[in-house]
C-alpha cells in the first residue's frame, strides 16, 4: 500500500491500518527510545503513548509526508517533551555549584527520587503498586499479571495511567 493511500486508511481509524504500524514499527520506535536516558519512564511507555497518540491525532497526519518520519517525529517530540519536564523537576540553587559534582548529583537524585515516591504515593492504591512493581523493581507485565490476577492489558493500563498522572505532576513542580 502506498504512502498516501496507508495513511487515508489510517485517518478513517483502519484497525489492520494501525496493526500494521504497530507491527512495521514498534522496534524501530524502542530503538529511537532508548538512545535517551530517563529515570520514570521505559522506552516501551513512550513507544506505547506514541501509538496512543497517533491513534488520538489521526486527523492530523499529512497525507502528502511520509508515515514513517511523522511516526517518528511523534515519538521523538513525546521523548524531549518528557526529558524537558525531567529536567525542570529539580531547579539549582546557586550554591550547589560550590559543591563537588559528585556531591550535587547524588543530592539531584535523592531529591529525585524522593519527588517521584512522593508522586507514586498520591496514586490509587492498585497504580501504585503496579506502577512500583514495574518501575522499581523492574517485573515485567506477565509477571506482575501473575501476582495481580490482572490482564497484562489491564496492567499496560495502569502503568500508562500511572505515567501520565506522575508527568502531569512533573510539569506543575
Amino acid at each position: 500500500m502506498d504512502n498516501k493511500k496507508f495513511i487515508l486508511s489510517l485517518k478513517k481509524g483502519n484497525e489492520a491500518s494501525f496493526k500494521e504500524a504497530y507491527l512495521n514499527y514498534y522496534d524501530k520506535l524502542i530503538n529511537i527510545a532508548r538512545r535517551f536516558d530517563f529515570t520514570v519512564l521505559t522506552p516501551q511507555d513512550f513507544v506505547q503513548e506514541t501509538f496512543i497518540r497517533l491513534y488520538n491525532k489521526r486527523e492530523l497526519l499529512n497525507e502528502d509526508v511520509l508515515f514513517d518520519k511523522q511516526l517518528f517525529t511523534i515519538c521523538k517530540n513525546i521523548i524531549l517533551n518528557h526529558v524537558n519536564r525531567e529536567n525542570k523537576i529539580i531547579q539549582l540553587d546557586p550554591n550547589f555549584e560550590k559543591m563537588e559534582t559528585e556531591d550535587t548529583e547524588t543530592i539531584i537524585f535523592e531529591e529525585r527520587r524522593e519527588k517521584l515516591h512522593n508522586f507514586i504515593n498520591l496514586l490509587p492504591e492498585q497504580q501504585q503498586k503496579i506502577f512500583t512493581l514495574h518501575k522499581l523493581e523492574n517485573l515485567s507485565y506477565k509477571e506482575i499479571a501473575a501476582i495481580t490476577d490482572l490482564s497484562e492489558k489491564t496492567i499496560a493500563n495502569h502503568i500508562y495511567l500511572a505515567s501520565k498522572f506522575i508527568r502531569k505532576k512533573i510539569e506543575e513542580h
